[in-house]
């Protein structure tokens, strides 16, 4: 079994981008369990733990998903937690306005479901860049404000990749494949 995601992986200039605009607030909000630069991405679909036997037909199921959709310009944008402000669980950065992410984010999803990754997460896909978690839903309003008027440089999304998570003391993700959109 393999716990795995599929994802946009950010060019490094654009993360380079975010990791300054954090670090001007991050000294402030030391009770948040800040991510790791190096884990960031915009997942598309979580498919949890999925047996090494279905890999095969979720690469095909994937590469053909993929290949339906053009690649996209984007840009981050904005910031917002889940599931508000006032409760936030999860502080994170948005995409700017994409249409085509909702519909991808859903073929990854029916593609990996078909080839036998139970546990996808079928909650409405929002884009954005999980930034930090808060245990018990802190008030990040101030957090959410600090950072509600950035907006960086625009990036080219050409693939989506497949990521294995291992969890752990030091959680670290493994890209396994990309698929690329289709010009």
């Amino acid at each position: 079994m393999s716990r795995l995601f599929v994802a946009l992986l950010p060019p490094p200039e654009a993360l380079a981008e975010v990791t300054t605009a954090v670090e001007s607030v991050r000294a402030g909000w030391p009770e948040l369990r800040w991510i790791d630069s190096t884990l960031w991405h915009v997942t598309l679909a979580f498919l949890g733990e999925v047996p090494d036997q279905a890999l095969p037909e979720l690469s095909v199921r994937l590469a053909r998903a993929a290949a339906r959709y053009r690649p996209v310009t984007l840009s981050f944008t904005g910031a917002g937690a889940f599931p508000s402000a006032s409760r936030g669980r999860v502080f994170w950065l948005g995409l700017d306005a994409v249409p085509p992410l909702p519909r991808l984010a859903d073929s990854v999803a029916a593609g990996a479901r078909r080839a036998g990754a139970e546990e996808t997460d079928r909650k409405r896909f929002h884009p954005h860049l999980t930034l930090a978690r808060s245990r018990y839903g802190d008030d990040l309003r101030g957090l959410v404000g600090s950072l509600s008027s950035f907006s960086g440089l625009r990036w080219r999304a050409d693939a989506v990749h497949l990521v294995r998570s291992h969890l752990g003391s030091s959680v670290r993700y493994e890209p396994l494949e990309a698929y690329p959109l289709t010009p």
